[in-house]
């Protein structure tokens, strides 16, 4: 089934002349047929131009115990709300509402490239789409698009079909044409192609294979239920990745690395809604049996979870490889948030697969409404054999606001107000020894002793 074209200008604001253009809040968004949208700033000025031909299939279960599958393009009419162009490093966003409760969005961001990461949010109450569903009410997934990150300054470009798949749903993508980020707004002449137009690059190789994907999902289902029991506002995050995994990532292998992980950007949504944000670079090493060093890639991990006032959960998954980190607040009454619980689930080798848990864990505190910043490396030790290196991170699992991250509170390896005073109590008392042993030594010399008569 392809995707229908779909109306630009039914949510245009009042006063507005120009056909097919929509305001939103500051940013002007450019919609014709087969989702080609180009998204301006207050000052005219292109943030993102985004042409696609898209499909969605999500697959659920239903009240027989069957699983289902159906398949749709974006309907008509859509909705904006939430779409803007965000600031140099965050954004632009581009938003789309549509159906009973569905939503789809895409957030980019960038360094020296730029990647976006999609957001799917569909309501198995609808049942023009899913009639039988078991489960109901909505469910949230998470992806990156395009596979790889895109040079800065250069157009992503994707002819033949390109499948993303994470957890129960898959997108198609075709015809693709994108640049975040262009200079001055320009649509940029250089090129970055996709595999799927590049056949001789060797990463088609390696790409899993779907019956790989579902014994992932049957290894790490114990592990969502486990999880589940550690409190009640987690058993959604659990149920639904439980029968779910990606199935577009490379499969995980470890090997002996030194290099530093990528930092990934991950979202966790109620509803259409940012709950819990997280900048991180995580890096695993575990010397159960040998020495074993693994990075989270984050271009092929997946994000879910759940929150809730009590505790939140992030749930990252590559490949056959899972974390899980359970967020809660100190007590009733506190203003505090910390990293209480995390699981460890990973895949060693074909026939091995190694787990770790830990549920009294005191790291990551900070206030309730804030988000908790270290730039510096952390480790958090799981077990005596698990540990997690920590990099680059920013996290706020409660209390989110405008999709964005609140003032962060930063950890005692970031703050320099602390070694200011640590500096100066060690030079003066490297002072102080100074004097003494010099006073000790002038003191020596100038003793004349007893004279003899």
């Amino acid at each position: 089934m392809k995707p229908r074209c779909a109306a630009a200008a039914a949510a245009a604001r009042p006063g507005l002349l120009l056909p097919g253009l929509l305001l939103l809040g500051g940013s002007v968004l450019l919609q014709t047929c087969a989702m080609d949208v180009e998204m301006k700033d207050a000052s005219n000025v292109t943030c993102l131009y985004a042409k696609w031909m898209m499909n969605l299939s999500i697959t659920y279960e239903s009240e027989a115990n069957l699983f289902k599958t159906t398949t749709f393009p974006l309907p008509d009419p859509l909705s904006y709300d939430g779409s803007s162009c965000g600031n140099d490093t965050y954004g632009p966003v581009l938003a789309i509402k549509f159906g009973d409760g569905h939503s789809w969005a895409i957030h980019f961001m960038k360094t020296n490239t730029y990647q976006g990461r999609i957001f799917i949010t569909y309501n198995t109450n609808d049942t023009e789409l899913f009639p039988d569903a078991k489960r109901k009410g909505l469910i949230t997934i998470s992806a990156n698009y395009p596979i790889r990150p895109v040079k800065l300054n250069t157009r992503f470009v994707c002819n033949n079909v390109e499948t993303i798949e994470a957890a129960s749903v898959k997108q198609d993508f075709w015809n693709v044409t994108l640049e975040a980020f262009p200079e001055d707004g320009f649509l940029s002449n250089k090129e970055t192609l996709c595999d799927k137009d590049t056949p001789s690059t060797p990463a088609i190789a390696t790409v899993a294979t779907a019956p790989d994907t579902t014994s992932a999902a049957t290894t790490h289902s114990s592990a969502a239920t486990t999880h589940s029991s550690a409190a009640a506002t987690d058993s959604s995050a659990a149920a639904t990745d439980s029968s779910t995994a990606a199935v577009t990532t490379p499969p995980s292998a470890f090997v002996q690395t030194v290099e530093k992980p990528g930092t990934g950007y991950y979202m966790v949504k109620n509803g259409s809604t940012a709950c819990l944000l997280a900048n991180v670079a995580l890096q695993l090493n575990i010397s159960q049996k040998e020495p074993l060093v693994y990075n989270i890639n984050p271009n092929t991990t997946v994000a879910t979870g759940s929150c809730g006032k009590a505790t939140s959960v992030l749930e990252l998954i590559d490949g056959k490889n899972r974390l899980t980190f359970l967020f809660a607040v100190k007590t009733v009454n506190s203003e505090k948030f910390y990293l209480k619980e995390v699981n460890i689930t990973v895949s060693a080798s074909a026939n091995e697969t190694l787990s770790a848990a830990n549920r009294s864990l005191s790291y990551w505190e900070a206030s309730l409404g804030s988000a908790y910043m270290c730039k510096s490396e952390e480790t958090i030790a799981v077990s005596p054999t698990y540990k997690i290196n920590v990099f680059n991170l920013k996290i706020q699992p409660f209390e989110v606001e405008d999709n964005e991250f609140s003032a962060a509170q930063e950890c005692l390896m970031d703050d320099d107000s602390i070694l200011i005073p640590i500096v100066v109590g060690a030079a003066l008392l490297g002072l102080i020894c100074i004097i003494l042993c010099a006073y000790a030594i002038g003191g020596r010399k100038s003793d004349p002793g007893y004279q003899t008569l």
